[in-house]
């Protein structure tokens, strides 16, 4: 099986608290003069107290456009992306020579030269490493990137595989917006990174290597959804100012309908039931979601504490989220070694994406 042997999380240089950045949306969304209550109420709403950002906050009314935007995105991302990758290499125990396989993903930028062709010169990786950068899974591309990492070490099972992980939300905030969606999305969503650090199961560890398999657990299997009329409750509307945010308030009753058929499914074919699962990692898509989440599964109280305290913490930070809340169950209270484990996050399609996981 896929051995997970380091996850590393890092976070966008700008700390704020929810409120300054409440006030930094008032100013740049709402017409001059307008009532802001309702902005007040979503942003309070949200479950989060205070999110990291790419810019100082008053940087962001300077912004010209989507161009200005996406170049930032490109800078940044580097940044953060470098840092993601030799942290969970040094967590690891191994050496960016040993990397066969960069999935990078991203959905709040564009690069071509992709971001992870970027880092290749950068953090040391070899020429002939294999790159797949991947765009328009958003906040389900955390757990669907491990499941694609896990295929791909399925057939290759002597190499060790990286997924990277980098969402800069705070620069697809859409000025002179006042749309529900953009007020929402602006309460919600977050700057970071991550990086995962996969081997196969007969991976050679290198002479001296201290990051031993049993670090982390290892990938059982995956199963990938895709739910029918439902392309339009989330995504990105293009436009010339850049990513204009899709959200329908209907995504948390999709996750009432449909989401604990498919865990109970998925788990029945490997002699599991949801009573089973010892840790659930999964996506913070926002308070309404993870109380559906919540509902449709009949999880015991306390099962998403970690998730919840990553919402409130560093807010929503899409495809990174779920790999931050990986790293801190591991870090915290990681559940007892062997049993099962439950990685769940969902997207536009709308889809989801379920990784089974044995401590």
């Amino acid at each position: 099986m896929t051995r997970i042997a380091a996850v590393h999380g890092v976070l966008a240089p700008y700390r704020h608290t929810q409120s300054e950045i409440t006030d930094m949306v008032a100013g740049t969304c709402l017409p001059a003069g307008s009532d802001r209550r309702v902005l007040d109420r979503l942003h309070a709403s949200a479950g989060v107290r205070s999110r990291h950002m790419a810019l100082p906050l008053d940087d962001y009314a300077k912004i010209d456009g989507f161009g200005a935007a996406n170049d930032v995105f490109i800078e940044v991302a580097g940044d953060l992306g470098a840092d993601a990758v030799r942290g969970a290499l040094r967590t690891a125990g191994l050496r960016p020579r040993d990397v066969d396989l960069l999935l990078f993903t991203s959905v709040t930028g564009v690069a071509a030269p992709s971001v992870d062709a970027r880092l290749v010169g950068r953090l040391g990786l070899r020429p002939d490493v294999k790159r797949v950068p991947v765009f328009g899974l958003g906040c389900v591309a955390g757990a669907a990137g491990v499941a694609r990492l896990h295929d791909y070490l399925r057939g290759w099972p002597d190499q060790v595989a990286v997924l990277l992980s980098v969402e800069l939300c705070s620069l697809t905030f859409q000025r002179d917006d006042a749309s529900m969606a953009n007020l929402v999305a602006s309460g919600l969503f977050g700057d970071g990174a991550a990086a995962l650090v996969a081997v196969g199961e007969r991976f050679p560890a290198p002479s001296g290597w201290q990051g031993a398999p049993a670090a982390g657990p290892s990938v059982v299997a995956t199963r990938s959804r895709m739910y029918p009329d439902t392309g339009h409750v989330m995504g990105w509307a293009i436009t010339g100012s850049g990513f204009q945010v899709v959200l329908d308030p209907a995504v948390p009753d999709l996750v009432r309908r449909f989401l604990a058929d498919d865990v109970r499914a998925f788990l029945a074919e490997h002699g599991l039931t949801p009573g089973d699962i010892t840790g659930w990692v999964c996506h913070p898509g926002g308070p309404k979601v993870l109380d559906a989440v919540s509902e449709s599964l009949a999880l015991p109280g306390g099962a998403l504490d970690v998730t919840w305290r990553s919402l409130s913490e560093v807010g929503n930070l899409s495809s990174s989220s779920v790999l931050h809340v990986l790293r801190d169950t591991l870090a915290r209270s990681a559940p007892e070694p062997g049993s099962p484990g439950l990685m769940i996050a969902m997207g536009p399609g709308f889809c989801c994406e379920l990784v089974l996981i044995r401590w």
